[in-house]
């Protein structure tokens, strides 16, 4: 990606800043607050609990101060993308185009053939900006105590 500085993505391991990485999400998804019901989990998310993500599964950011990021976790056949964040200044730079791609190099070297992800159903911004990257929708759930659904389970297929 030329003229972007710093735009290489790197696994995020000890040591590492994981107040800055905290700040970002809680930052990028400050947004939801309030349009989404139940609120979102980065409110219950701390600095400890993203190193031990990092730790027991992967953590990739791009840029120092971090910039954007992203939780990769094995889940069965799958590979989960969590915790997908671009800071507001470098938005449309294709930064979550190029974490969402590293996720995809992560799953062929796992031998998975799926990347999946869960939206909120009332952010219907992200589940397009999925779409246009291969996203389909593969099923909907409900928060516990919910009786509608919450949440859009979207998958890739590598």
């Amino acid at each position: 990606m030329t003229g972007l500085p710093n735009t290489h993505p790197i696994q995020a391991n000890e040591p590492y800043d994981w107040s800055a990485l905290l700040k970002l999400i809680q930052t990028e998804f400050a947004f939801m607050d309030g349009r989404i019901d139940p609120p979102s989990s980065m409110h219950r998310l701390t600095a400890d609990d993203i190193a031990r993500q990092a730790s027991a599964e992967e953590v990739w950011t791009i840029g120092s101060p971090p910039m954007a990021c992203v939780f990769l976790s094995r889940k069965g056949d799958a590979l989960y993308i969590g915790k997908l964040a671009v800071a507001a200044s470098q938005r449309s730079k294709g930064l979550a185009r190029r974490l969402v791609d590293l996720a995809a190099d992560r799953a062929r070297e796992q031998g998975l053939s799926i990347l999946e992800l869960q939206v909120r159903v009332e952010l219907t911004e992200n589940q397009k900006a999925f779409a246009k990257m291969g996203f389909v929708e593969t099923g909907r759930s409900a928060h516990e105590g919910y009786d509608r659904p919450t949440s859009i389970t979207m998958q890739k297929r590598l």
